[in-house]
């Protein structure tokens, strides 16, 4: 559980710096591939051992794999509520690599899955927290990235059909958006001096992408695009995207 334990305090951390996320998906010719989900809060380790607390001695290099995790969790599980087992159970695809060495100033989480289908991914960030809300009972409890309101009264859908890829972002909770849009506080300052980068790659070249600062490599097939992170707080809809492919 020192693993867990060591994870929900980066991930504050790193909701307490300026820092980088980027969301990178693979598309094969088969609508199968790969996802994955990073944190780089290098940043934050740079300003020094004192900041992290508990944490400043720690080097953690170590992949967790959450179906093995979910495993031997079994038996606390099954005594959850129906919900709380699915969102659970939505973790079973996922592995997470953490690195965070003091002596080198490198603080890095990754999170992977893989996909049959498009279809089948979910908001990475509700996944990171479902991660973060893991404790040593197997039981929920609350998260600092849901704290910060991040994603929160958003569902964000993704789907590829016929030459066109879509990252669609829906506000589900209004009020909620707004709220939390009120009180972001000091924290706007911090969310205005991250980047959220999308990094995507397609089996054909791509004919146009809705982001106007995509950014696209040399045989056409992928692009990437740097977004100010308040408006994945602020706007999350701004973040909705639509790539249509060559035929």
């Amino acid at each position: 559980m020192k693993k867990i334990y060591v994870l929900s305090v980066c991930i504050l951390l790193l909701l307490l710096s300026s820092c980088k996320f980027s969301e990178t998906i693979h598309i094969r010719e088969d609508g199968s591939g790969d996802m994955s989900f990073s944190f780089d809060g290098s940043q934050l380790m740079q300003m020094g051992a004192d900041s992290m607390g508990e944490t400043a001695d720690v080097v953690l290099d170590s992949t967790i794999i959450f179906k093995d995790y979910l495993d031997a969790k079994k038996d606390s599980i099954a005594t959850l509520s129906k919900a709380e087992q699915k969102q659970l159970k939505a973790l079973e695809n996922f592995k997470m690599h953490m690195l965070m060495d003091p002596n080198t100033k490198k603080m890095v989480i990754d999170i992977n899955t893989e996909f049959k289908d498009v279809d089948e991914l979910e908001d990475m960030y509700k996944i990171l927290s479902k991660a973060n809300e893991l404790n040593d009972k197997g039981s929920a409890k609350t998260s600092p990235a849901g704290n910060m309101g991040v994603a929160e009264g958003t569902e964000v859908h993704y789907t590829y059909k016929k030459n066109v890829f879509k990252r669609s972002v829906k506000v589900t909770d209004r009020e909620l958006l707004e709220a939390t849009k009120d009180s972001l506080g000091d924290s706007e300052m911090i969310l205005a001096a991250s980047t959220y980068t999308l990094n995507y790659h397609f089996p054909k070249k791509i004919k146009s992408v809705s982001l106007k600062n995509a950014m696209f490599s040399e045989d056409h097939k992928s692009f990437t695009a740097e977004l100010n992170f308040k408006d994945y707080v602020t706007n999350p809809e701004s973040l909705s995207v639509e790539v249509i492919l060559e035929d």
